[in-house]
Order: structure tokens, then sequence, then C-alpha cells
């Protein structure tokens, strides 16, 4: 819901005007605290960039075992992801974000420690956990704390997070290695950093209130309305409870659908769709470069110290395309269409990078021209594909089917993201720049061509007036 949203919501509850004071600041220092998580999502899926080939040379890894080290923090992800909504339900937003900042720290341990492959696995299996955890429960968190008027807005602060977290792993691989490059063990420097947000996460939700719906959801009414009067005005806090009551009913609502509605064809059609559009992203590579930007650059002709610099720019690249997206774009270009373009562009990107890996002689020019061509594919992936998937994935679902298509659909993001991960290495080792951008072109082309026949445009309707349409079949 955009910023300017009247109060109410879907709920039809009338409510007093959000007025500004203390309580404002609350839940902007609540929200701060909270996006630790998906700061944390983003520097621990971002750090891995730079500390790959240090990593490499020290424990002897192959392009096998390279993709392995990066592709098992996603498998962890998945399980994180798939067991994270559970364990919010049961014990709360707040004890979940606490455990997970715990999981973050003894993962990140783990990973810096590691004698070898060994115990660097399992590791970074549980960082992963830890990342799909957070993937799931911040933005549970900051929605459910939020009032409707800026639900939208802090929300989305989450996704910003991830692209800064990123940012910020390559911006601090490049110092690490600038000063201390040639330390033995660098790329345990940088992975140590992963600590610090974690313990600021840990604190910080230590200090915390528990969500008032999910307080809601137990009975604990009053605890609710303590909860409410922290983060708004008090005549707003009173007649809020009964919003808040409908929307725990909601959610109950949109856990109810489950494996047994696949046999209704339109339903059936629109877990396609979900999966399809899921899985659609991944296959841009958007991870493989933010996972692998410093190896691709030193690929194309950078020197490994100049490529672990120049990858910073994906990840400023990131965030202005973020923020573009969400502050300016997504409110205001119909989803399908956007996700179209996005998709248009970032495939003809990738056809260009492969003309170019191929016809330009090796050497700094055709190093910078696919630096140049990189960062601005991961702009219009940031500005038409990330969060505009996101936001299409949940309002694709009728409410009924809403948890369980967003499950289903969020799983095969998090199996493609580690498939293509574990495969990058192996394909550039075999074919080189060509060969994996050739690859990704391809997929583009048939991704678009599923989408341009499959997904609706979700925007400017309630999900009421999408499930009536749907179930007629009536999905363009």
């Amino acid at each position: 819901m955009s910023h300017g949203a009247p109060a109410g919501g879907s709920t039809g509850f009338e409510l007093p005007p959000l007025r500004p004071g203390p309580h404002t600041r609350r839940l902007d220092t609540i929200a701060i605290v909270a996006t630790f998580g998906g700061l944390l999502f983003g520097y621990d899926t971002g750090v891995i960039n730079g500390a790959l080939e240090p990593m490499k040379l020290e424990l002897g890894l192959t392009p096998f075992t390279e993709g392995l080290v990066t592709a098992t923090l996603l498998i962890g992800a998945a399980v994180g992801a798939l067991l994270g909504g559970r364990t919010n339900d049961a014990i709360g937003r707040k004890k979940a974000l606490t455990i997970v900042a715990v999981i973050f720290f003894v993962g990140t341990l783990g990973c810096v420690f590691a004698p070898g492959l060994g115990i660097l696995l399992p590791s970074r299996f549980i960082l992963g956990y830890a990342v799909g955890a957070a993937s799931v429960t911040v933005p549970v968190y900051l929605a459910e704390l939020a009032p409707t008027e800026r639900r939208g807005a802090l929300s989305g602060r989450n996704e910003l997070a991830i692209v800064v977290g990123q940012m910020l792993a390559f911006i601090i691989n490049a110092i690490i290695s600038s000063l201390w490059g040639h330390h033995e063990g660098v790329w345990r420097y940088m992975l140590a950093i992963c600590a610090i947000p974690a313990i600021f996460l840990f604190i910080g939700m230590l200090r915390m209130p528990e969500s008032p719906r999910w307080l809601i959801s137990k009975g604990r009414y009053e605890e609710a309305l303590g909860v409410l009067m922290q983060v708004r005005n008090e005549d707003r806090a009173r007649a809020e409870i009964g919003e808040v009551e409908a929307l725990a009913e909601e959610e109950a609502q949109a856990q109810s659908g489950g494996f047994a509605d696949l046999a209704i064809p339109w339903v059936r059609r629109l877990i396609i769709i979900g999966c399809g559009i899921a899985a659609a992203q991944q296959v841009t590579g958007i991870n493989s470069v933010m996972y692998y930007g410093t190896e691709l650059l030193r690929v194309a002709g950078f020197s490994s110290s100049a490529a672990i610099i120049a990858n910073v720019a994906n990840g400023v690249l990131a965030v202005v395309g973020t923020a573009l997206c969400l502050f300016v774009i997504i409110d205001r270009v119909p989803r399908r269409k956007l996700i179209l373009f996005g998709f248009a562009a970032t495939t003809t990107i990738h056809a260009i990078i492969t003309v170019v890996a191929t016809i330009m002689p090796e050497g700094t020019a055709r190093a910078f021209v696919i630096l140049i061509l990189c960062v601005t594919f991961v702009f219009f992936m940031q500005t038409c594909l990330n969060a505009p998937v996101w936001v299409a994935l949940s309002e694709l679902f009728p409410l009924r089917l809403r948890g369980f298509g967003m499950g289903v659909s969020v799983l095969c993001m998090w199996l493609t993201n580690a498939a293509l991960t574990f495969s990058f290495p192996i394909i550039v080792a075999a074919a080189g720049l060509q060969g994996i951008f050739g690859l990704f072109a391809v997929i583009g082309l048939l991704a678009w061509f599923f989408l341009y026949k499959m997904l609706p445009n979700t925007s400017g309707r309630s999900l009421e007036e999408l499930e009536e349409a749907f179930s007629r079949g009536e999905f363009h």
C-alpha cells in the first residue's frame, strides 16, 4: 500500500488519523533494528563475492567445490524460508528474530574458523538457514507493526536493506583486500565482519516489542494494546485493535490453502505462474553476478585487485535501482508491463555480453565494456524485476491460497538460485563468459515468452476482484 493511502486498509475500519509524536520515533527505531536482519541477508550473500578468490587459493577449491561452498548457503536459505514461517507462528516474531541473530553469529564463527570444507560447508548451511528465516520474518514483523499508511514504505525498507548489505559487503571486501590482501586467510577477515550486525540485531531485538497481530492471535489483547500504544497515538491505538483482530483472522484464512487445491484448474495455473515468475527472476543470473561478480570481472580481464574494487559498482547500482523502484516506479507502472520490460532489458544485455565476450580481444577495453554491461544489467534487474516480482507474487494468490502459493513459489526461487549458483563456476570454467551469458540469454528469452502468455496484471485490483476473474479463467 502506498505511503499516502487512507487509514483503514481492507478491513473497512474508520481509524483516527496518525499524529506525530514519540511513537513515530519508536516505530522508526523498531524498523531500523529489524532491518538489520535484511542487512545480514545482503551481507552474508554478498561477502562471498570477494572472499572466494583467496578462499580458493587457501583451501584448494575446484570449480565444483567453489560452487558447493556458495550454493550450500542457498540450500540452507531454502530450508530456513520453509521452516521460518512456522517458527514465527509458534514463538512470535520477536523471539524468532532474536534466535535468527544467534544463528547468524554461530554460522559466522563456524565459517571464520573452519579449517577445511568439513566445517565450512555445514557452517555455510547454518548461515543460510538464518538468511532464509530472516527473509520470511523481517517483512512480516515490519508489516504487522506498521500503520496502514506507512506499511508499504516500512516493508520496502527490508528490500533496500538487503541490497545495502550486499553493497557494504563489496565495499568492505575491497578495503580489506587493499589493506591486508597479502595476509594468509584474508577471506576470514571478510567473513568475520558478518558477526557485527548479528550482535546489533540480537541486542536490539531484546528491547523491541512483539507483533500485536501475533499477540492477538494468542489471545493476549492487553499486551497487544500496550504494543500499539508504543507505536501509535492513543486514540489510534485503541481504535486499531479491531483492525488488527480482523487482520489476524485474514492471516489465519490465508494459511488454509494446500496441495488439495491443486485439483482446481485455475488454482493450478496460479501456482504454475507463481513458480514460473519466481524461477524466472533467478534465471536472469542476478545472484550469479552478486555472488561471483569479482571472479566474473577477473575473467573479463581485470586483475584480481582491480576486480574486487570494480565490483563495488554492482553494489552501488543495485541500491540505486532498488531505491528508484520503491520510491518512484512501483506504484506508477502496471506490474505486468514493468516485469516484461525488465526481462526484455536483462535478456538483451545478456545477449550483448555474449557477443562482446566472443568477439572482443582480451584486454582493458573488453574488461571495461563487460563491467559497464554488468552494472547496467544489475540496474535494470533491481529497478524492474526485484521488488516488482515479490509484490506480484503477494498479489497473485487469493487470500486463502496466499500462504501456500507464496511458500511453494519462494521455495522454487531458492532452489533455482542454488542450482544456478552451483553451476556458474563450472560453466564458466568450461565455456567462458560467452557460455554462461549465452545460456542466460536463451533462458531469459524463454522466460519472457512464458510470462507474456501466462502472467496477469495484478496491480489496480483488489484480491477479491482478482480471485473472481481468475476463477472464471480470465487471466488477462
